[in-house]
This record gives structure tokens, sequence and C-alpha cells, in this order.
């Protein structure tokens, strides 16, 4: 497996990883003007990308996975209760669903309380052993942190989605696991995210601070740190929305 990691604007984290035996790549969480350096990583890697995925409908940036995919004529994914929401077609993922990319496999964790349609990507590569090598948790899981859970209006019951996505999708993986998150420090998509880029489950199991709350201690604390709205909020959502 090849691996990247790129740190983009808002303080966000973009990836793209896949099996070079077989040429297959994916990208997840693209961030609009980054579209050339995926195109660039594909081909010294002399990789297709097939498919390009957003953990969820972004609100702090504009998305550039939909470009991507129409560029590089890969299928562009989001889970499939974005249907309700967005204004084009797309490839729906699945809770439990499993991608395949050669040795490298996905398997789809939907995690709702950031958004109704958030999704972490659990993966493996077949060369390593059968056990998931680390998660990309988008906006569920931080580093320090978690999630917002206000962008839908609905910032209690939102948040009492997330304590239950945590606990019953990644809280039970294994303690080794490594953690690659949608956002560091100086993202408005959660409060206290640190710096560092990535972590494993049983350091933040340690040390996350919402980690260790009950269901009501983790609402309670959670909206009553809610950072300011990302600027232009209204109008990002709308155009990665857009038809």
């Amino acid at each position: 497996m090849f691996f990247k990691q790129l740190p983009t604007k808002e303080a966000s984290l973009s990836y793209f990883f896949g099996c070079a035996g077989h040429g297959l790549a994916v990208a997840v969480d693209v961030v609009a003007g980054d579209e050339d350096w995926f195109s660039e990583q594909a081909s010294l890697a002399n990789v297709r990308i097939t498919h390009v995925i957003d953990t969820h409908v972004h609100a702090d940036h504009y998305t550039g996975g939909r470009e991507l995919a129409r560029r590089v004529e890969a299928s562009y994914c989001l889970h499939e209760c974005a249907s309700a929401l967005v204004g084009f077609d797309f490839q729906p993922l699945a809770d439990g669903q499993v991608l395949e990319f050669g040795n490298v496999r996905i398997k789809i964790l939907h995690t709702p309380g950031h958004t109704l349609e958030s999704v972490c990507l659990l993966v493996s590569d077949a060369r390593r052993g059968p056990d998931p090598w680390f998660v990309i948790t988008g906006d569920t899981l931080f580093v320090g942190a978690v999630g917002r859970p206000d962008l839908a209006g609905r910032e209690q019951e939102m948040a009492g989605m997330l304590h239950q996505s945590l606990g019953e999708k990644l809280l039970s993986l294994p303690v080794e696991l490594e953690i690659y998150p949608g956002h560091q420090a100086g993202s408005a998509c959660g409060a206290g995210l640190s710096g560092k880029p990535n972590s494993t489950i049983g350091f933040e199991k340690r040390w996350n601070p919402f980690l260790a709350m009950d269901r009501e201690t983790f609402v309670r604390e959670l909206t009553g740190s809610i950072p300011a709205r990302p600027a232009d909020m209204d109008r990002i959502v709308a155009a990665n929305i857009a038809a």
C-alpha cells in the first residue's frame, strides 16, 4: 500500500492511497484547488484513481471531489443518505460495504453526528494481514476532540448521535489502530483539536476527554463548547450540494 496525507486549506487533511501492485487508488476529502496534486501523484505512482470519497458534505471548504472525479473519470462517493441533500448523482456508500482496490480494502462505517451522512473509512491491506491498519475518521473523531454537532441546526440530537457513533463504531476498534482525521488544529469543525495529524484509538481513549463521557455529559459538554460557525458556511454548503 502507498499512503499520503495532504495538509491543505482551513486546516483540512486530505488522503491519497491505494494498491501500487494493481495500479488502483482512492482520494478522500479533496479540497477545491488541490485536484492537480492528486492527478500528479497518481501519475507519479503510475496508478489510476477509481474512487473519490467525501466523508461528508463539507461546510468549511469547497470540495474538489466532484471535479477530480470528473477529470479522472472516477466514481464520486458519499453515504447513501446524502441523496436527500445533494442535487447530483453519486455512487452511494452503505454502512458495512467494502470497497476493494487490489490488496487494499475499505470498509464503510456510517457515523452520523457531525452530519447525518458522515462516514469513517476502515482500511486494511491484504499483504500486511487481514486486520485493519488505520481508520480515516473525517470530522467524526479528531486528535483530542470530536466533530461539532450543530451544522444541521439540531445540536442536541446530533450530539447524541455522535456519542452513539463513537461508541458503537470507533471505540470498539483495536487500541493500536491508527486514526487519520479530516482536520487538525485551526479548523472550525471542532473545538480543542490537536496540531498532531494522526493518533491511535488507544491514545484517544486515554487522553481525549470526550471519549470517557457518558451520553448526558457528552451532549452537555459538546454543545456548550461549539466554536463560531465557519465563515461563508451557507454559501459553501450550497455550492457543495448544488447540481
